[in-house]
């Protein structure tokens, strides 16, 4: 079952897109800080309670856990959860287009 929770945090986001390669916790900052062209530098501890929570909820499961380094990959329902959440936000930019159009007062 995709995530129902409402809108996905920007860290939930980029955490699944840096999960569709699985990966650790520390390539893992890399990763998120690359797919949003260093727009989000994510932290150890915010990291670790989202990956907890998105664990908990389905968005992503351990895929190799070797006692010393967790490796973790999105689930079937993460990607659908992900591509949900990408066409919201594609509508919300469309939605915007009224800001273009000058059909707004300044």
């Amino acid at each position: 079952m995709p995530y129902n929770g409402g809108p996905m945090t920007e860290a939930m986001y980029y955490v699944l897109l840096a999960l569709v390669n699985p990966n650790h916790g520390y390539q893992l900052m890399n990763a998120i800080k690359e797919v949003s062209c260093g727009r989000l530098n994510m932290g150890p501890g915010t990291l670790y309670g989202v990956l907890t929570r998105m664990q908990k909820e389905g968005l992503i499961s351990l895929a190799e856990d070797d006692g010393r380094r967790k490796i973790y990959e999105i689930t079937d329902d993460g990607k659908l959860s992900l591509l949900i959440e990408y066409e919201r936000l594609k509508a919300m930019v469309r939605d915007g287009i009224i800001l273009e159009k000058g059909d707004h007062h300044e």
